[in-house]
């Protein structure tokens, strides 16, 4: 007897999402069967064994049961008083923390359990706004301070992404212009909302570069096939392609936007991610200029301390404009979107907060704090740098850009005939158990092959796979 069969969104059954596709979903097969997989498929840091950050972890335990606070203050007491215990200082919660958590639930009022504003705590969206105006070195002198009232607590970037994609594309003839490669969140989201992708190319051979002509080029074939582009994408530093944007390329973009009348989707969730590089804000970048409508996103999940699982970040919209045909500007009506589902969650909200507010003074806490971050980064760095030397022994193998963000995304000038990025991707999984993204996952120029790589699993790990890895590859490419 067969199923019944019922008619769907084709919008929600075409989207592609290649980092969750065919290949990761063989690498768990294989998982289940008892193969050794090292997931590099994905930016999921503490999956691969990246240890939470004890300052974020400390707070939030005790903000979800608010009577260790309490408790952790009588122990301690007691350990004070009794010198036989074996205990250690450093065994207790630090008091700065313990009166740090009582100052963050009496600004929830109700702790973690109830629903915020559809904005998220104030206090949050407050510490955001300092955080910014720190950051790009806003104030009230050049009257380029972030609004709190413009800051939305989302459910990580990909929802904010999603919420101004779903409001922009209006309809069917409504583009999107996004980097090629990029994060499938866009195109797939594009798709969702019945929308049209417009693709623009970075200069790979110029380290990821964006030039103007390039810019134009995409615009005037896209509106000369029907379509009216409304935004531009920007991620930076880049997914899948790991590079680090210049000051040029951040300032090209505005003045494009500026001419056309676009928006700015500015993705910079991997912003402390530059190992060494230079981020700059296209908050920055702006300045005082009104004419453009930019939303900037941030995350908890990258950065160091990868809290993807608790879905926390942020949108900050600025030169906000008024909806057509309707009164009220562009935040009432994200507002209006937000309310419907009441808010994101609370625990994200919280670790946005401390993301933004790290400790400060002299103290047990800033200093654990500032090991465990320099720790993570440069970890990370150098595993970047393991992966970029063994590409080194690869035929036919270049990588382009400072490294940024969690990915390296090397092109493979040689293949077999015949074969592709997939079938490397494929057969890489299947001989050695690395499990990363084909290119053309992401979309790639025409004619190239391309593999992104997240460098996040441990050294050991990496000391162990590359030399497979490189062996895998002269062999592959010279069958």
């Amino acid at each position: 007897m067969s199923k019944q069969k019922i008619n769907v969104n084709q919008n929600i059954l075409n989207m592609e999402y290649a980092v969750r596709g065919p290949i990761p979903q063989r690498a768990a097969k294989l998982k289940e069967a008892g193969k050794e997989i090292i997931f590099c498929n994905i930016g999921n840091p503490q999956a691969l064994g990246q240890a939470p950050i004890t300052y974020y972890r400390e707070v939030i335990s005790l903000l979800e049961e608010p009577s260790k606070i309490s408790r952790e203050r009588e122990l301690k007491s007691l350990f004070e008083e009794n010198s036989y215990s074996n205990l250690r200082d450093e065994d207790f919660i630090a008091e700065d923390l313990l009166a740090l958590s009582e100052k963050i639930l009496a600004k929830t009022g109700k702790g973690l359990g109830a629903y915020t504003e559809s904005k998220g705590f104030r206090f949050v969206r407050e510490a955001i706004a300092n955080f910014i105006n720190k950051r790009d070195g806003f104030n009230t002198t050049n009257g380029l301070e972030a609004n709190p009232d413009h800051i939305f607590l989302t459910d990580g970037a990909s929802d904010g992404a999603k919420r101004v994609l779903n409001l922009l594309i209006a309809k069917k003839t409504d583009g999107v212009m996004i980097p090629i490669p990029q994060y499938p969140l866009y195109s797939a989201s594009i798709k969702a909302f019945g929308g049209n992708q417009v693709n623009y190319y970075p200069d790979e051979d110029r380290d990821w570069a964006l030039d103007r002509a390039a810019l134009e080029s995409a615009y005037n074939t896209a509106t000369e096939q029907g379509t009216d582009v409304k935004v531009i994408v920007v991620i930076n530093p880049g997914n899948p392609t790991g590079a680090i944007l210049d000051s040029a390329s951040i300032h090209e973009v505005v003045a494009f936007a500026k001419a056309h009348q676009l928006a700015i989707i500015a993705d910079e969730v991997y912003q402390e991610n530059v190992y060494g590089g230079e981020f700059i804000s296209f908050a920055k970048a702006l300045e005082n200029d009104k004419d453009v409508l930019l939303f900037s996103l941030h995350s908890i999940s990258k950065g160091f301390y990868g809290e993807c699982g608790h879905r926390g970040g942020y949108l900050e919209v600025r030169n906000v404009p008024q909806v057509e045909g309707a009164e009220m500007d562009f935040v009432d009506l994200l507002l209006k979107q937000a309310s419907v589902s009441l808010c994101a969650n609370t625990v994200g909200q919280i670790i946005t907060y401390l993301m933004v507010s790290p400790p400060n003074g002299e103290n047990a806490a800033l200093e654990q704090f500032h090991n465990e971050k320099e720790k993570v980064l440069g970890d990370l760095y150098e595993k970047a740098s393991m992966v970029r030397a063994a590409f080194a022994q690869m035929e036919g193998v270049e990588v382009f850009g400072k490294t940024g963000a969690m990915y390296l995304f090397p092109r493979l000038n040689k293949l077999p005939a015949g074969t592709t990025d997939f079938d490397y991707c494929m057969a890489l999984l299947e001989e050695t158990g690395l499990c990363t993204v084909n290119g053309s996952g992401f979309g790639q120029a025409e004619g190239t092959h391309h593999l992104r790589i997240a460098f996040l699993p441990s050294k050991e790990e990496l000391e162990d796979v590359l030399p497979k890895w490189v062996a895998f590859h002269n062999r592959y490419v010279n069958g």
